[in-house]
């Protein structure tokens, strides 16, 4: 219930006037079943376009310190995330990529939408990093279909070092039909297969891909 207050009065309306989304593609999401949706990442707000425009609700992982705060602030951080369609995750520990994993895996056993951001992290400059594999992981161990996203528009709305959103244009394009990708037996064909999404998306959102992960860039 709260995920459709947030989407359609709380936070949406605000999000579609300060964004104005533009969206193309969205005949490729599948109505029903499991479905992984991947995304780059460029600001705060992305996981917030992606279940504002996206038809079907999303669950995404968050990290576990986001619904351990207290007080008032930590209360309403914690519902917050809660409404979003967060599902908190311990990437703490030596098991924290085991728990996550298991925590995507059981979302689409129950015939749910994994939205994600393989890079990790957002981008620090706007290029497109490369992957962690757990995205694909998952796809190659359940058979779930992968719908690659492009956002556009959401870090000059959301610059890191900023609380107040910005006026701007946001673009949300769903690249091509969900893909279904054979189960893998070598980790090798997991990491080409994630290095071969993420440069897709680099190309269809015109930027330039790195290979290396976002959070060894240095500023």
């Amino acid at each position: 219930m709260w995920y459709l207050l947030c989407k359609y009065v709380l936070i949406g309306p605000a999000l579609r006037l300060l964004g104005r989304p533009h969206v193309e593609g969205l005949e490729h999401i599948p109505r029903t079943g499991p479905v992984i949706i991947a995304a780059n990442h460029l600001a705060f707000i992305d996981s917030l376009y992606l279940a504002l425009v996206i038809p079907r609700p999303l669950t995404f992982l968050a990290k576990q310190e986001y619904f351990a705060g207290t007080g008032l602030r930590g209360r309403c951080k914690r519902w917050f995330f809660t409404a979003a369609g967060q599902v908190p995750v311990d990437r703490t520990g030596g098991d924290a990529a085991a728990d996550a994993l298991a925590a995507a895996t059981a979302i689409l056993d129950g015939g749910g939408a994994w939205a994600i951001h393989p890079e990790g992290t957002r981008s620090r400059d706007g290029r497109v990093y490369r992957g962690r594999t757990g995205a694909l992981r998952v796809a190659m161990a359940t058979g779930a279909p992968v719908v690659p996203v492009v956002l556009d528009g959401t870090d000059r709305m959301n610059p890191r070092g900023r609380k107040l959103l910005r006026f701007t244009k946001v673009r949300i394009t769903v690249v091509h039909p969900p893909r279904r990708y054979p189960t893998a037996v070598h980790h090798a064909q997991v990491r080409a297969a994630t290095d071969l999404l993420m440069r897709e998306i680099a190309t269809l959102s015109g930027r330039p891909y790195v290979d290396r992960y976002a959070a060894t860039f240095a500023v």
